[in-house]
């Protein structure tokens, strides 16, 4: 499903303009952006919990030459679906 899928499916079961959905849509995703970064964790209960973790910095290895390399530490996002969203995909 595309960004535009999710828009006409948010449009036709709210009953809203796909531009009204589409301004919904990208008002949600933002506040989600604002959460992880500010508390780093954001629950929306029954649905999910959306999470940042820290990877710590490890080894690699390039395949194409074999060569070992240090990936650097970075910031990851988790989701772990809820049980409402568990139990309707079972």
């Amino acid at each position: 499903m595309t960004k535009a899928d999710l828009v006409e499916k948010i449009a036709a079961k709210a009953n809203l303009t796909k531009a009204a959905a589409e301004r919904t849509l990208n008002a949600f995703l933002a506040s989600v952006e604002d959460a992880l970064v500010k508390e780093s964790k954001l629950t929306l209960t029954g649905f999910g919990t959306f999470a940042v973790e820290h990877r710590k910095a490890r080894q690699g290895r390039n395949p194409r030459t074999g060569d070992t390399l240090t990936i650097p530490a970075c910031k990851i996002i988790k989701f772990r679906p809820g049980k409402i969203l568990k139990d309707s995909l079972n």
